[in-house]
C-alpha cells in the first residue's frame, strides 16, 4: 500500500500554508495573463478603429449614393458625430464598446451587437466542433507517433499530417461536399439547424465544414504532440521511472503526457484565429450566415461599423482563448513561465 501524499501527512498549519502558496501562484498568474488581456485589447481595439477611420468611407455615400451633395454628406457625417477629432470618436466608441454595445450599422440602422448575437451560434458552431475534432485526431495521431517513434506508422502519420496540413479549407470543403453530400447524399450540403432542434440535425450540418477547418489543427497538434512527447521520453526523469518500476502507463500518464503536451496546447492558441478566418469561405460554401458572411457583405457595402464589429468580436474571442490557452499552460506545467 503506498504512502499517502506528504501534503496529507503534514500538519494543518503547513497544508494551510501549502494551500496558500497554490492559490497565490494561481492570483499571480492570473494577474499576469490580464497585464497581457488589456493592452492586447487596448491596442487591437484601436487598430481597429483607425483602419475604419482611415478606409474614408461614409453613411451619406452610403445612404445616398456618389450624387450625395457636399450639404447633405455633412449633415449625416455630423449626425453620425463623424465630424468631431478622432481620438473623441474612439473614446466614446471604445466606452459602447466595452458596455456592449458595437454601434449601429450603416446599411439599415440595426444593432451590429444584435446582428452579430444572431450569428454567433452558427460561427462558434462551427469553429467549435472543428476545434474538438483538431484536438482529439492531433492528439490521437501525435500519441501513436510518439509510440512507434522511427518506425513506420510514425513515417506513416507524418506525411499524412505533412499533406493535410497545406490543402486549403475551402478546397477540402468543396471535395466533402461533392462526395459525401451530392455523391452518397447522406449528408446536408448546405444550411445551419440549431442545436434546440436536436443535437443530430445540428451535428449533420455542422460536420462537414467542421471537418474542412480541422485539417491544419489536427496536423499541428499531431507534430507537436509527438515532438513534444518524443523529448519528454528522453529526460532523466523517465529513466528514473523506469529504474523505480514504475509501469508504462504511469509513466506516460504521470510523467510523459504532463511534460510532452505544452507545445501542442501552445499551438492551439495560434490555431485559434485561423479557424475564426477559414469560417469567412467555409461559410459562403455551406450556406452559413455566420460571422464570415456577415463580415464579408458588410465590407463590400462599406458598413465600416458592422466590419469594425466583427473585428472586436474576433479580437475578443482570440484573447479570451489564448488566455485560457496559457491558464492549462500554467496548470499543467506550473514551473514554466509560458505565453502564446
Amino acid at each position: 500500500m503506498s504512502a499517502p501524499p506528504p501534503a496529507l501527512t503534514a500538519p494543518p498549519a503547513a497544508r494551510r500554508g501549502v494551500v496558500a502558496h497554490r492559490i497565490g501562484r494561481a492570483a499571480a498568474s492570473t494577474a499576469r495573463l490580464l497585464a497581457i488581456f488589456v493592452p492586447v485589447f487596448l491596442l487591437g481595439t484601436f487598430l481597429t478603429y483607425l483602419l475604419g477611420h482611415l478606409s474614408g468611407r461614409s453613411p451619406a455615400y452610403l445612404q445616398l449614393g456618389d450624387a450625395a451633395s457636399p450639404q447633405a454628406v455633412a449633415a449625416i457625417e455630423h449626425k453620425w458625430g463623424l465630424d468631431r477629432p478622432f481620438l473623441v470618436q474612439y473614446g466614446d466608441w471604445l466606452g459602447s464598446v466595452l458596455h456592449g454595445d458595437l454601434g449601429t450599422s450603416w446599411y439599415n440602422g440595426l444593432s451590429v451587437a444584435h446582428a452579430l448575437g444572431q450569428r454567433a451560434a452558427i460561427t462558434l458552431s462551427a469553429a467549435g466542433v472543428a476545434l474538438v475534432l483538431g484536438i482529439v485526431f492531433g492528439f490521437l495521431l501525435g500519441a501513436l507517433a510518439a509510440h512507434f517513434h522511427t518506425r513506420w506508422p510514425d513515417r506513416a502519420i507524418t506525411t499524412f499530417t505533412t499533406v493535410i496540413s497545406v490543402l486549403p479549407p475551402f478546397i477540402v470543403g468543396i471535395g466533402l461536399a461533392a462526395v459525401f453530400a451530392v455523391g452518397l447524399q447522406i449528408l446536408p450540403a448546405a444550411g445551419y439547424v440549431p442545436i434546440q432542434a436536436g443535437l443530430g440535425p445540428w451535428l449533420s450540418h455542422l460536420i462537414l465544414p467542421a471537418i474542412a477547418l480541422s485539417f491544419d489543427t489536427a496536423a499541428d497538434v499531431a507534430r507537436q504532440l509527438r515532438n513534444g512527447l518524443v523529448s519528454a521520453y528522453r529526460g532523466n526523469y523517465v529513466t528514473g521511472a523506469i529504474v523505480r518500476g514504475l509501469g508504462p502507463r504511469r509513466i506516460f500518464f504521470v510523467h510523459v503526457l504532463r511534460n510532452g503536451i505544452a507545445p501542442a496546447l501552445a499551438v492551439l492558441g495560434l490555431k485559434f484565429p485561423n479557424l475564426l478566418g477559414g469560417a469567412v469561405i467555409i461559410e459562403a460554401i455551406f450556406g452559413l450566415s455566420g460571422y464570415g458572411v456577415y463580415a464579408s457583405q458588410a465590407a463590400v457595402r462599406g458598413d465600416v461599423p458592422a466590419v469594425q464589429g466583427v473585428l472586436v468580436v474576433s479580437v475578443v474571442l482570440v484573447v479570451v482563448f489564448n488566455l485560457l490557452v496559457n491558464i492549462v499552460l500554467n496548470r499543467v506545467t506550473p514551473d514554466a513561465d509560458r505565453g502564446v
